[in-house]
């Protein structure tokens, strides 16, 4: 394996998994920004009330993006197990 074809993996698997994180991350950091701002304004400073709606939205987004998601692995897996004999020596 060259050091160039290593470096193109590296590349391709970072952007793969920055790719599946951002639905689910994205969700999860507007929800608690919007439930913090919630609490700043009425002054509610529970700690508990942030979980619930994040879990509720986190879910959703799972379960809405997981057709994307198991699409967007089997590509990358296809990519890599065909990639397999240019990496061996």
């Amino acid at each position: 394996m060259t050091l160039e074809l290593a470096v193109d993996l590296l590349g391709n698997l970072l952007q793969t998994g920055l790719i599946l994180a951002v639905p689910i991350l994205g969700t999860a950091i507007l929800v608690g920004v919007t439930v913090s701002l919630i609490q700043s304004i009425t002054s509610l400073q529970e700690q508990t009330l942030t979980f619930v709606p994040k879990l509720v939205a986190v879910s959703f987004a799972m379960i809405m993006s997981a057709n994307f998601i198991l699409r967007t692995m089997t590509e990358f897996c296809i990519d890599m197990i065909n990639l397999m004999p240019v990496m061996a020596p």
